[in-house]
């Protein structure tokens, strides 16, 4: 939203783009590693919210947060803290509800922000018109 009220299309576009990339990722990567939810393994405690019924690791919602933060902070790094501190309590809620293993979090942690990392340099290594530049 506030890519949208600056008017930083780059951001936007950026951010969008590493966002669907680590879900899609991780997505990919469940299928891989046949790894059990907590609430599948264990009957207690149970787990605060109805758990997905795919596989646990790695984190989707920690791919995507991570992703959305190391985007946002590489363009805007006086919010940087802000943006991490966000996505480790998207990633810490996955654990505290009882869906997700702490290693399952780490783990899209890593891949979310490698993907927004590969994304930026790419996005560095063209070149950008005259529009692109000043909204992004």
């Amino acid at each position: 939203m506030l890519a949208v009220v600056w008017r930083r299309w780059g951001v936007l576009v950026l951010t969008v783009l590493a966002v669907s990339a680590a879900d899609l990722a991780a997505r990919g990567l469940k299928e891989i590693f046949d790894v059990e939810r907590p609430s599948a393994r264990y009957a207690a405690p149970k787990s605060l919210v109805p758990a997905p019924h795919d596989h646990s690791f790695p984190s989707g919602h920690a791919a995507t947060s991570f992703a959305a933060a190391t985007v946002l902070t590489a363009t805007s790094p006086r919010w940087g803290p802000l943006w991490f501190l966000l996505a480790l309590a998207i990633g810490f809620s996955r654990v505290y509800v009882g869906v997700h293993y702490p290693l399952d979090v780490l783990g899209g942690a890593v891949l979310g922000a490698a993907i927004a990392i590969a994304l930026l340099r790419l996005a560095r290594g063209r070149p950008r018109s005259r529009a692109t530049r000043r909204s992004g």
